[in-house]
């Protein structure tokens, strides 16, 4: 028998399962893009960043909540396990990157159009669009941070461990399609906010 301490971490099975080049997109772009355009850009640059991370962070969980997420509530849980053992690992650094980057650059942009301003709360809470604008995000920083990101990371302990539940992994996966789904409905709440703030 083996020596544990022959065995790989945990934290190089999650690189590998997740692929350093697929990592270092998924993170570095997103967040390098928003560093350099919120010390150096126009406001048209963090716009866009901001744009496209939303976009894709609304689009990845859409996806899930209503293409993948019945797809795979067709499946055994063993298929299922399996299709969650190579999609959570990239979903696991990849969504809450988007989400950093969407929401941070989203009161940046804010700050900037003199839509909100920390140095005028006052003034900024008596826009209802702009108090909308705020529980959504909270509430979608809550479940991605509290529940999905958590969940993720349940899903790994299971993956790396001598005997996986493939019933827990499935039934775990199954959550996060779901709650993705629910993050999808708030982030197009949150579009419609946006729109109404800007006209």
């Amino acid at each position: 028998m083996a020596d544990r301490r022959d065995r790989p971490s945990t934290f190089s099975i999650i690189l590998q399962s997740a692929n350093p080049v697929f990592i270092a997109v998924a993170v570095f772009l997103p967040i390098g893009a928003l560093i350099i355009f919120m010390n150096t850009g126009p406001v048209s640059a963090l716009n866009y960043v901001h744009i496209m991370a939303g976009a894709l962070w609304t689009g990845i969980d859409l996806f899930m909540g209503f293409v993948l997420g019945p797809v795979l509530g067709s499946m055994e849980p063993k298929g299922r396990a399996d299709v969650f053992r190579r999609l959570i690992p990239k979903m696991t650094f990849l969504m809450p990157v988007l989400a950093a980057v969407t929401i941070t650059s989203g009161i940046e942009l804010s700050q900037r159009l003199g839509l909100a301003s920390f140095s005028n709360l006052s003034g900024s809470l008596s826009d209802p669009w702009i108090i909308a604008a705020a529980i959504v995000a909270a509430l979608l920083s809550i479940q991605g941070f509290g529940l999905l990101l958590p969940n993720e990371i349940r899903v790994f302990k299971q993956l790396v461990s001598d005997i996986p539940d493939i019933n827990r992994i499935s039934r775990l996966g199954m959550t996060n399609a779901k709650l993705g789904g629910l993050q999808g409905l708030f982030q197009l709440a949150i579009i419609f906010i946006m729109a109404n703030i800007r006209f």
